[in-house]
């Protein structure tokens, strides 16, 4: 037995000490950070992979506004890559493979199918591939009721403007203005479909500059995949889907077969980009980063929901965990970035966790309470608010378990529940609104930091933090007091 002489500290332990600063305009300041040595972020700001948090529509507004979120595990396969489909297809220079339909479809199918796939047209192309149309919604609309087929009502290849693949944005954003077009097909030589721009993705790229983007144009996702059997499947299915991170996520990273199913995804997948975790402390990092991790993520219990160090008596204070994981993959000799994953709880924490040599944070209850995070919100005694979970606690643990077992929950027994030891809570958040403003607030908060500490970057922060300890007084100092709030 032994027992560290340094203290395990956390964010509400210290503070950052004030700096001479050359900053004169928060709007100086540069937040882009690596989330891996591929990837680059506006914002160092992650959506967690929790089934309360992140699903397609979280994440595509946390790519959006220059983050990035980390699709959850806990359904099927075929959903997973449904929801990466999603996200990619939300946005990009050239829409590749987009919905179409056949000339001889009954128009009733074709109108469901839009319906379906909620989209506001149709390439209508021939068993070849060869572009036939166009479907709308104004030729729905217009359509007299003796029109059957797609045919009849469609607006025909010869009438519709198309280009080549090798257009750019620019010029697909001139022929666009030029001719008033809301869509315009990509062709091949031979008149094969290949793709379609959209004036809407045209004008959300020019909305969203700082958007994580891939090099076609198409927003960033990650997705979560798992240790047990079948996991390098779902890997499979994600990366063919075009995801742009797998995050090899289980509650204790530093474990045998963590360290083996990381070195085996990245024998199958030497260009997909991996993040894996979670662990705390300096040997932890060191091994996930030899092990070939592109990013490894931290924390062991610091999250709101999380009762592992109950539970099992183990874990490190977020900010140790940070610091000594920095120093782990520093051993390591490669640039792994680190993801500080729990603990944030106000843009002060972010400010400390990337300040201590995190390039970027993981964030779950704080934005379960969001429009975009899955679940609609409920009223209690009055207030709106919305469920979140640990993905250790005791609901989240018996779904995960059916949806490994691939059973049915209707199957779902109650007298398993006391196999069951859970590690997490579940809990309700106060709805928050819409994502975008929770990000404001922090990133307002990260850019004031770092012009307290003179720093441009995140990098100069790094380098020039020096936090102090501070007592339980200095905590109850830096809180409102003495005053009764309005």
């Amino acid at each position: 037995m032994k027992i560290r002489a340094e203290k395990g500290l956390t964010f509400d332990d210290v503070l950052l000490v004030p700096r001479r600063s050359p900053v004169t305009s928060r709007r100086l300041v540069d937040t882009s950070t690596s989330l891996t040595p591929q990837i680059r972020l506006a914002i160092p700001i992650l959506s967690a992979n929790m089934d309360t948090v992140t699903e397609a529509r979280m994440a595509i507004a946390m790519a959006r506004a220059g983050g990035l979120g980390v699709l959850h595990r806990f359904m099927s396969v075929q959903r997973q890559v449904e929801q990466v489909r999603q996200v990619k297809r939300a946005q990009g220079h050239i829409v590749e493979n987009p919905y179409t339909v056949g000339p001889d479809t009954p128009l009733h199918q074709a109108e469901e199918q839009m319906r379906h796939l909620d989209v506001g047209g149709l390439v209508v192309v021939d068993e070849g591939e060869r572009l036939v149309g166009m479907l709308t919604q104004r030729d729905l609309f217009l359509a007299p009721h003796d029109h059957l087929s797609v045919r009849d009502v469609m607006t025909p290849a010869e009438r519709l403007i198309t280009v080549g693949p090798d257009i750019s944005p620019q010029e697909a954003r001139a022929v666009l203005y030029q001719h008033r077009l809301e869509k315009l097909p990509v062709v091949d030589e031979e008149g094969r479909l290949v793709g379609l721009i959209t004036a809407k993705d045209v004008m959300k790229a020019a909305q969203d500059p700082q958007a994580t983007v891939d090099e076609k144009g198409r927003l960033r996702v990650g997705a979560a995949v798992g240790v047990t059997p079948g996991e390098l499947e779902r890997a499979q299915a994600l990366v063919e889907a075009g995801v742009d991170l797998l995050v090899l996520d289980i509650a204790h990273g530093h474990a045998d077969h963590c360290l083996a199913q990381l070195r085996e995804l990245r024998r199958r997948f030497p260009e997909t980009p991996i993040a894996a975790g979670n662990v705390a402390t300096r040997e932890g990092a060191y091994d996930l980063a030899m092990a070939g991790a592109d990013a490894v993520k931290v924390g062991i219990g610091p999250g709101s929901i999380c009762t592992t160090r109950i539970v099992t008596g183990f874990g490190v204070p977020q900010l140790t965990a940070i610091l000594e994981s920095v120093a782990g993959v520093q051993e390591s000799g490669r640039q792994v970035p680190i993801i500080a994953d729990g603990g944030i709880r106000t843009s002060g924490d972010l400010v400390k966790a990337l300040a201590a040599g995190a390039h970027t944070v993981m964030i779950g209850s704080l934005f379960a309470g969001c429009e975009e995070a899955p679940g609609a919100p409920v009223l209690r005694d009055g207030q709106k608010v919305k469920v979140v979970r640990g993905m250790a606690s005791l609901g989240a643990a018996i779904h995960r378990r059916l949806a490994e077992q691939g059973e049915d929950e209707s199957a779902e027994d109650p007298q398993d529940w006391d196999k069951v030891v859970p590690e997490g809570v579940e809990a309700v958040v106060p709805y928050r609104g819409h994502v975008h403003e929770i990000l404001q607030q922090l990133v307002g908060g990260l850019r004031s930091g770092m012009s307290y500490g003179g720093a441009r970057t995140i990098p100069e922060l790094q380098r020039h933090a020096e936090f102090i300890q501070i007592t339980p007084a200095g905590v109850r100092e830096s809180l409102p007091h003495d005053v009764h709030r309005i």
